[in-house]
């Protein structure tokens, strides 16, 4: 828990999500704050904006991380994994020991970038398991679990929901509905995805609806937070907006910009 600032001075911190192999911003997106927030999504498996980036191009190739983009922004998810299957079975190789690999070459370069303090809970692309290896002192991990940050309560909720995409972390509604409860009332709701509004969860890019939460949006209307943040749709129809009392703000920019979203009080 952080501790609260003496006298008057003001709190800032910094909030990431969706950081995607950015290690070379990462490590400087806590100059100047009290507190780095990371809202998720380390592991880079596959850049929808360069496809020459990410673990699939560099076991694949980036002619063939193409055609995986395109059948999935087609939402043809099952030519997509069949396709998949046909790579995997033409390199003779395990895929969940190659992909695993290639995920803690990451993980150690995201996790040795993070300043301290940083707290932090998974996105949808993340591997839980492999967090306690890598997570140093500095660095606090959450998931449906409370902190206070300069006198504020930050709730963090982590993962994605089910999808045809199957990433690593997704959990059912059900699961995911628990931690949002067993969070409660907070200043500041932290969580991976957006609350189920039209607006936060279309892609402009990927030119999809994402999975948003019907749970968080109702917890959002029911226990009024200061701000939602959140990230997990790159190129949001609209960045920003409010739901009752309380400002919403994707924060999922990071891969691309480099700039983390900050926060005052």
């Amino acid at each position: 828990m952080a501790s609260t600032p003496a006298g008057n001075r003001r709190t800032r911190v910094h909030v990431v999500s969706d950081v995607h192999g950015n290690a070379r911003d990462l490590a400087r997106a806590g100059e100047g704050a009290d507190a780095l927030i990371c809202l998720g999504d380390l592991v880079l498996f596959l850049d929808y904006a360069d496809h020459s980036r990410g673990i699939f191009p560099d076991l694949f190739g980036q002619e063939n991380a193409s055609r995986i983009v395109e059948l999935r922004t087609a939402r043809r998810f099952e030519e997509a994994r069949e396709f998949g299957a046909q790579l995997w079975g033409g390199i003779g190789m395990d895929r969940a020991a190659a992909i695993e690999k290639a995920v803690r070459k990451q993980y150690a370069e995201m996790f040795a970038a993070f300043p301290t303090p940083t707290y932090a809970t998974y996105g949808n692309v993340d591997m839980p398991p492999l967090w306690p290896e890598y997570a140093g002192p500095g660095t606090t991990v959450l998931d449906g679990e409370t902190v206070e940050i300069g006198g504020w309560t930050f709730g963090f909720v982590g993962g994605g929901l089910r999808t045809p995409m199957r990433t690593p972390y997704e959990i059912s509604d059900e699961e995911y509905a628990a931690k949002i409860e067993a969070v409660g009332e907070v200043d500041v709701l932290c969580t991976h995805i957006p609350p189920e509004v039209p607006e936060l969860v279309y892609d402009t890019v990927a030119r999809r609806f994402e999975r948003g939460s019907h749970a968080l949006l109702e917890a959002i209307r029911r226990t009024r937070p200061r701000y939602a943040l959140f990230g997990h749709v790159h190129q949001p129809l609209v960045p920003r907006m409010r739901i009752g009392a309380t400002e919403c703000v994707n924060v999922g920019h990071f891969a691309g910009t480099g700039k983390p979203w900050a926060l005052e009080w």
